[in-house]
Order: C-alpha cells, then structure tokens, then sequence
C-alpha cells in the first residue's frame, strides 16, 4: 500500500477548477458554498482511490471496482477531511443505491469514468512538475533497478519511488500524484502486458530518462514473441521528453538493435566492455548468497578516457550486477559522481518476494515469489546454486506464456534438473509438465516431487516437513504471483508443526 502524501503538504496548481479541466468533468459546490469557493479554492493536499487513507484536504476517487463500489465510501471520505470526491454517480444516485445522506456531501466532480479521470489528473499534474523523472521497464528487473536507481540517486535528490505493485495504469498515477514540493527526482516503474499500455503509461509519466532492463519471455501470450515485447515495451519513448536520455541494456541481443531514439544515440550499459557500453562492470567477483564485487567503469565523462571505482552489489546473482549498472547510467546522467554511486549501489536493498534472504534458524529461505518467466526462473536457479548447503526449489507455475508455455515449463524443468540442486517441488497444472522433464534429466539422488496444487503440498508439509525439506538447506520458493505463494514463504518463516 503507498505512503500517505506528507500531511497538509499542498499540490501545486491542484485546484478544483485545474482538476475540473484536467478531467473533463463537471465540479459542482454545495448549495451554501456561493461563489467565494469556486474562486479562492485551496490546492488538495493529497489524492487516494482508497477511503481508508484520506486525510485533511484530500481528494477521493470514487471508482466501482470487481468487489468494492468506491461510491459507497463517499461520504465517510468526507467525514474523514476528504475536500473534493471525483465520482460517476450523483449523491441522489448514490443515497439510493447504498442509503447514504445525499446533504452530507461537499464539492465534487462529475465524471464519465473515474479511473480514466484518474489518469488524466495525474497527467496534469506531471505537467507542472519540474523534476527529472526516471520511467523503467523491461521483462524483468524492473522493481530491483528501481531501488538501485532511487537509491543510488538518494546520494543526491530526494527521491520519490514506486511502492510495491503500483506500476500500471491506476498505481502509476497513483505514484505521480504522491510527488510534492521537496522530491527532486521520481524514480518510477512502468509496468504492462500489452500493446497500447506503456503508450499510455508513458502519457501519464512523461519520463526524462528511459530505461529498458530487457527483452525477455514474459507475457507472451498477449505480446506474441520477444520482438512483439519489444515494440510493446518501446512504446515508453512514445512520450518521453524530446530532451530525454535513454539507457538499455547492451547485454540484451534485441535492445541493442535501438540505435537512435528522436535522434539521440542511446546509454548501454552492462557486464564487461564489449560493445557500446558506456557504463559496464569488469572482475567481478561472486559471494554468493552475499552480492557480488566489482569493477565499476564509466566513458560517459571523457571520451579518451574512463573511470573506475571498486563497487560491491549487496543482492545476490549476476543479474544485479547488470541492475547495478542501469542504476549507475542514470546517475551519471542526472549528475552524481562515481563515488556517490558506488554508495548508493552498496545502501541497496531487497524487498519481499524479490530474491529476498531471509535466515532462520532452520533454513535460510530466497524469497522470489512475486514473480516468474523462464528467464527469472532459470536465473533464480543460479542464484539458489551458490548456496553451500543442501539446495531446494519450490516452483511453481508460470502464468500468460502463451502457446508455449508446456515447453517452456518443461525447459526450466530440465535446467533445474542439469543445474545441481538436490530437492525440487513443483506445484501447479503447469508444473506438471516441469516435473516430467526434470524427473526424466534429474541427477543421481536428485529428489524431484509434483503437488496439483498450493493447498495439497501445503498439507504434506504440515504432515512431515523435515522429511520433504532437510533443516539447514536453502530453500528458493518462486512462482507466478497468481499462485499465492507467499503463504509458503509465511509458513516456513513462522514455523510449521504437526
């Protein structure tokens, strides 16, 4: 859930009549308000689609979800300080659907669709803000170079950064409308799964700098193929500023086709010098589970030269170190010295369900359950590999693969089978094919188990744990985050008895 804006902490140029032009809707003021509020409007201080953190001066959006009808929670909005609501219905539409008062409404915009409204308001406000803002995407990595970035910019700027999921077309706005007058710089995630969304998305975010993570396998089934994910993923430059920079991956066979955005040669960086990277990682050296140690190098200064300074990356794998790279683009770019990047690069931290360790007393648990595509699988694989105990994988299935998401279960199935882990739990429909394969290519004393589901291997670890996963191993648990398996990662960190 995202921070509360700072309290009575105003947004600049956020008036109702702004807002009611932004929006296209129609602001109407209680009967005994007169004229005086309509022209001497105080700016919002805030804006929620969610009742529960309205604060003085805030504005409610009133959205009809699947489950929850926003319109119902008008009036406590009000109670709660809330001084305009962007709604559908009127308060006589509303009073009667759900008993509500219909007098005890204040000011509030009448509007065709509350979320489009939402979008467009966020999209005003972008327009009066005159910070640079950082707009990433890519297959995956895209929330680990999040936090590279904002806090290797932390070094210098205060930063605002997308929290937790709110990377798409309601949680980016959502994101925009949390930027006040002391953040210097936004760092935000842009996340999608089909043509047309980054489009939008990139409307909304204006970014100044792009980044582009990679070109991997996720979302198939809607984008069609690797090339199709990057025209899709491209559409972030559809709005970038003209003045803007843009920073990919020079590791990655398809980004490395952009040679030009409106006319700008892009920033590559990467691991190892090779190619047009301008900022790229040599000698690195693994600790496992610990990160990794490296050589930072930078061309982006002098072009008959470079620099150089000694960085560790706190996250574990060699993807972070790629990450880590990104980051360094970006602050070259806004400014900060190569010292003041290796510290924020070292200050970086893993967040839940994003290859998070997590050391018990019984098991040490990388929690990567947010997400998965063969890509991340594969590269979580690796990283469980640089345990030096007994190494366990729970996997799970991996969602929107498209046609062929069978093959590229049972591909993960035969590289988890071929990697050198011991203990390997597959759960799901689609696991099923995982399991198949890696029962079939799994090495001499290699343990390899299929559950249908969640719930029944949850039963079965309740019924003998020990017996499925040894005290003292490390355990990876990683799946699509439709399949919930959080709750594993809760279970194993709390304890499970008989």
């Amino acid at each position: 859930m995202p921070q509360r804006g700072r309290m009575g902490a105003k947004m600049r140029q956020m008036n109702l009549r702004n807002i009611e032009i932004a929006c296209g809707g129609k602001l109407f003021l209680p009967k005994n308000a007169g004229n005086s509020m309509a022209c001497s409007q105080p700016e919002i201080t805030s804006a929620q689609l969610d009742s529960r953190l309205i604060e003085e001066g805030a504005l409610f959006f009133a959205a009809a979800g699947e489950k929850v009808d926003g319109h119902k929670f008008i009036v406590t909005a009000f109670q709660k300080g809330a001084y305009c609501v962007i709604t559908e219905k009127r308060p006589e539409e509303v009073a009667a659907e759900h008993g509500l008062p219909a007098e005890a409404w204040g000011p509030y915009i009448l509007v065709e669709n509350t979320l489009e409204a939402l979008k467009a308001i966020a999209e005003f406000y972008r327009s009066t803000l005159k910070i640079p803002v950082v707009g990433i995407t890519g297959s995956v990595g895209k929330t680990s170079t999040k936090e590279f970035i904002a806090t290797v910019l932390s070094e210098n700027y205060r930063v605002l950064k997308t929290e937790g999921n709110y990377n798409n077309e309601i949680g980016l706005p959502l994101t925009i409308l949390r930027i006040r007058e002391e953040h210097q710089a936004a760092v935000l995630e842009m996340g999608i799964s089909d043509f047309g969304e980054m489009h939008r998305l990139s409307k909304i975010a204006r970014p100044d700098i792009c980044v582009i993570t990679n070109i991997g396998q996720s979302h198939l089934e809607t984008l069609g193929s690797r090339d199709g994910i990057l025209k899709a993923k491209s559409e972030i430059f559809d709005f970038m500023s003209r003045q803007g920079e843009v920073c990919l991956n020079g590791d990655d066979d398809k980004l490395i086709t952009i040679s030009q955005v409106y006319g700008k040669r892009p920033h590559f960086f990467g691991l190892g010098s090779g190619g047009q990277k301008e900022i790229y990682a040599t000698d690195v050296i693994s600790s496992g589970l610990f990160g990794s140690d490296a050589v930072l190098h930078c061309r982006m200064v002098r072009p008959d030269g470079e620099l150089a300074v000694p960085i560790h990356i706190p996250l574990p794998g060699g993807h972070m170190v790629n990450n880590a790279m990104a980051a360094a683009c970006v602050g070259r770019l806004l400014g900060l010295t190569m010292k003041q990047i290796a510290a924020g690069i070292v200050k970086t931290k893993s967040l839940s369900g994003r290859s998070r360790l997590i050391s018990l007393p019984d098991y040490t648990l990388i929690d990567d359950c947010y997400n998965a595509n063969p890509v991340s699988m594969k590269a979580a694989l690796d990283l469980l590999c640089m345990a030096d105990t007994m190494k366990a994988a729970i996997l799970g299935d991996m969602f929107e693969l498209g046609g062929d998401s069978d093959e590229m279960h049972r591909e993960v199935g035969a590289y988890a089978a071929m990697a050198g882990i011991d203990i390997l739990l597959c759960i799901g429909d689609n696991c099923a094919h995982m399991y198949r394969e890696a029962k079939e290519k799994a090495h001499s004393g290699m343990k390899v188990s299929y559950y249908k589901t969640k719930e029944e291997f949850l039963g079965r670890l309740l019924e003998n744990r020990s017996g499925l996963l040894p005290e003292g191993c490390t355990i990876l648990i990683k799946a699509s985050h439709g399949m919930g398996f959080e709750e594993i990662v809760t279970l194993l960190s709390q304890g499970i008895t008989a």
